[in-house]
């Protein structure tokens, strides 16, 4: 028995009417038996030609016998049915009919990228995709899957769909790879100069604000000048074709017509070398060619009288930078807004940020500032920009996750005495780490529980000094309300070890032997992201500069009822 005609794949609509054919030779008279998937036999299916209308998905075969016990099966086909409420034409022969197109898409940088498309056709249709008119290897199936796009993912494709009675195109559409992040970096505990208060609540507050506009977030605060470069490099890696935003707020200041943003370890009085250079950060961030990138610096720009004033300079036709400070050539100052320290540009900035609209017409708002009783005349916020079409922070990138604020109940410790101990943690910054142990249940052997927290290795409390704890502790109030004890880990940027460990120790007194007795336990909570970065660890042979000295400006107060501290 030999085959010369075996049956062809097709694809139709649900209850369609379909026929499926077999054609072969041998001696004598020769019999059929048509099976569907799992070798069952179908029903009636005794014949060459099989006629049915199709309900599902399904695979058939059809085997070939004739009267001396001989068999051959001919080959296994697809009668695949497409749940689509698209019509056929009224005199349709076969050829591909194209059911979905593929829809353009924009995604974030390394997340899958999927395109879809389908059409009917009898036998069914061969898939091509193309990208950028160039066909794509591999990629000839209805559906298109990239695990990890990247930039060079980006493009205009479509798909080509033929059999043998015709080739169709599907329409093009454009593919773009983006991504919305924001590094905010707030330095307040300096070791050779006066603290601030008002960037703990900022970059809280304002990370806050980004994420519901879908903004991927990286908040630090406190840092060296190297962990300054070192996540700066590492947020510069991550910019593509989307929206990055660079937030600092702390001390700063201005020397031939460069920006400094000054760290925590700058010394007294600090030259450029013991700062960051704005100017940097900003060719940098133009160089990647980002749709858009905003820098906001909510810091001090005093310069002397014969400095030149900075400048953007572009580094190339397609910049999309735009560039606010809070102060054209004085000081920043922070101010007591409801109890609370905030700096006054960065109140105005988190007023109206998700405001729709172009960015620059965003930050001529935040300029209201300069009308505020307390800075009149003192403080008024410079905007420059490159912009070559309209830009918004509110506009829409596809993300698959975002750095949220952490706030898990993952420990949950229960005792033979029948103390039940919960522990659980948030992060409101990325490298500040809020533990919070509750004793929520106490057995009929115990009293007077007390449940105490400690870190292995130990790391230091910055934010423990009078006034400074207040403000985190206020962000951190609906969550220690009902706790019984808060360990606050805080630069975890510095953590070298693989892993941290939280020891809780728990004290109670036994009621029948009045003694008093302590349990521990050892909870691992991994490395956290941050300390996986290593920033204390930058590479120094990629990022040799010409030393430029100038010693620090002073900075001033206004005199307005209780003293303002400038940033």
């Amino acid at each position: 028995i030999v085959i010369v005609q075996h049956p062809v794949c097709v694809c139709v609509p649900v209850n369609h009417k379909v026929t499926l054919s077999v054609r072969a030779e041998g001696t004598g008279v020769l019999s059929y038996q048509w099976f569907s998937e799992n070798e069952n036999k179908v029903p009636g299916g005794t014949q060459a030609d099989l006629t049915f209308r199709a309900q599902k998905t399904q695979l058939y075969v059809c085997r070939v016998n004739d009267q001396f016990y001989n068999y051959v099966f001919s080959e296994w086909v697809k009668v695949k049915v497409l749940d689509i409420d698209k019509s056929l034409p009224a005199h349709w022969q076969g050829e591909p009919h194209i059911a979905i197109n593929p829809k353009p898409q924009t995604i974030q940088h390394g997340a899958k990228l999927t395109l879809r498309c389908a059409a009917f056709g009898i036998p069914a249709p061969h898939y091509q995709w193309y990208r950028n008119g160039q066909p794509l290897q591999d990629k000839t199936s209805d559906m298109l899957q990239i695990d990890h796009a990247t930039a060079d993912h980006a493009g205009s494709y479509l798909c080509s769909i033929s059999n043998v009675l015709e080739e169709r195109w599907t329409e093009p559409v454009d593919v773009d790879t983006s991504d919305k992040v924001a590094l905010l970096i707030g330095n307040l505990n300096y070791s050779h100069h006066p603290g601030l208060m008002a960037p703990i609540m900022d970059v809280h507050e304002l990370g806050n604000l980004l994420q519901q506009l879908d903004f991927r977030i990286v908040s630090l605060l406190d840092l060296t000048r190297e962990e300054m470069l070192a996540a700066i490099d590492k947020f510069i890696e991550l910019l593509d074709r989307g929206v990055y935003l660079f937030y600092y707020a702390g001390h700063g200041y201005e020397h031939a017509g460069k920006n400094y943003l000054v760290a925590v370890d700058a010394p007294q009085p600090y030259r450029t070398e013991n700062c960051v250079c704005v100017q940097r950060v900003m060719h940098s961030m133009q160089e990647k060619q980002t749709a858009l990138s905003v820098i906001l610096l909510d810091t001090c720009r005093k310069y002397n009288q014969d400095c030149i004033p900075s400048v953007i300079m572009p580094s190339g036709p397609s910049g999309n930078t735009v560039y606010g400070y809070a102060c054209e050539d004085a000081e920043a100052y922070e101010v007591q807004d409801g109890g609370k320290s905030t700096g006054i540009f960065t109140k105005y900035l988190n007023r109206h940020i998700l405001q729709p609209g172009k960015v620059t017409h965003v930050l001529e708002m935040v300029s209201e500032l300069g009308r505020d009783p307390l800075v009149i005349g003192k403080q008024a916020v410079e905007i420059k920009h490159t912009l070559k079409e309209p830009r918004s922070l509110t506009d829409k990138v596809r993300t698959t996750g975002h750095t949220k604020e952490l706030h898990r109940r993952d420990a949950c410790w229960k005792q033979a005495n029948g103390v039940e101990v919960e522990v659980s943690f948030s992060a409101l910054f990325s490298n500040v780490l809020v533990a919070f142990a509750t004793v929520k249940t106490t057995g009929p052997h115990t009293q007077d529980c007390t449940v105490t927290l400690r870190s292995v290795p130990t790391m230091e409390d910055i934010f423990s000094r009078p006034g400074m704890s207040e403000e985190m502790d206020s962000l951190l109030l609906r969550q220690s309300e009902n706790s019984d004890c808060t360990l606050r880990l805080c630069a975890l940027q510095k953590l070298k070890q693989e892993s941290m460990l939280i020891k809780v120790d728990l004290h109670y007194t036994h009621r029948d032997s009045k003694l008093r007795q302590t349990e521990s336990q050892h909870l691992d909570i991994g490395k956290p992201l941050v300390a996986s970065c290593k920033l204390y660890r930058r590479n120094h042979a990629a990022t040799g500069k010409k030393k430029e000295g100038a010693s620090a400006q002073s900075m001033g107060n206004i005199s307005n009822g209780k003293p303002l501290l400038p940033q």
